[in-house]
């Protein structure tokens, strides 16, 4: 699914063709189809998921966090050395996979790559090693990154859902990496809101469940 052009004036967004509630996906055999299919709900809560990403990285820019990588030393002398790597360009990477989700999920023949899952896997390694365990669910809040990128957590897990139900009904089968990368992404979302607060030196807060 995408944006259409008016082919009659090319600086207008719309063709008028998805007026009767229709739209068309890339090698799509079947012509166009209603939008609301569910694998245009499942494009829909990938694209939701991406463009508020896009929010949460300028949150991100204001605060200049930053991830330490500890990377094994060539010297001995160099065993203190430590290297950064910052929010916003995280969420990039993990903006640009969205993409490529996208197109596959539109019937596009790119996939996402080892490389792809990796770099979050990574991310998500490098805060556990720097958090304490959780041993509890937390209430999302403390500092307005933190919530947005909770709120992106919870984005992620309904894109997820979207794209095992589309599996589930046998409307389109996605390679298990796609599936593996999606369950990882909110994972590593949640694990980048706690460590914001911790940055941020602000302390969790656990539901306390009163009665």
């Amino acid at each position: 699914m995408k944006e259409e052009i008016n082919p009659k004036n090319k600086n207008i967004l719309y063709t008028g063709k998805g007026d009767n509630g229709t739209t068309t996906l890339f090698h799509c055999d079947q012509g166009r189809i209603s939008k609301s299919a569910s694998i245009i709900e499942a494009l829909g809560a990938l694209d939701e998921l991406n463009a508020y990403l896009g929010v949460v990285k300028v949150y991100s820019l204001d605060e200049h966090l930053k991830i330490p990588i500890k990377e094994p030393p060539v010297l001995k002398a160099m065993a203190s050395q430590i290297k950064y790597i910052s929010y916003d360009s995280v969420l990039s990477d993990i903006q640009q996979t969205l993409f490529i989700i996208q197109a596959q999920v539109a019937g596009s023949d790119i996939v996402v790559s080892k490389e792809n899952l990796k770099s979050i896997e990574d991310v998500l390694k490098m805060i556990s090693d720097l958090l304490p365990p959780i041993t509890s669910f937390t209430v999302s809040g403390g500092s307005i990154l933190s919530a947005e990128l909770d709120f992106s957590r919870t984005l992620a897990r309904r894109a997820e859902r979207r794209i095992v139900q589309i599996e589930v009904d046998g409307i389109k089968k996605l390679d298990e990496m796609t599936v593996t990368y999606l369950n990882r992404l909110s994972s590593v979302l949640f694990a980048m809101s706690r460590y914001a607060n911790h940055l941020l030196s602000i302390p969790e807060d656990h539901p306390k469940y009163n009665k």
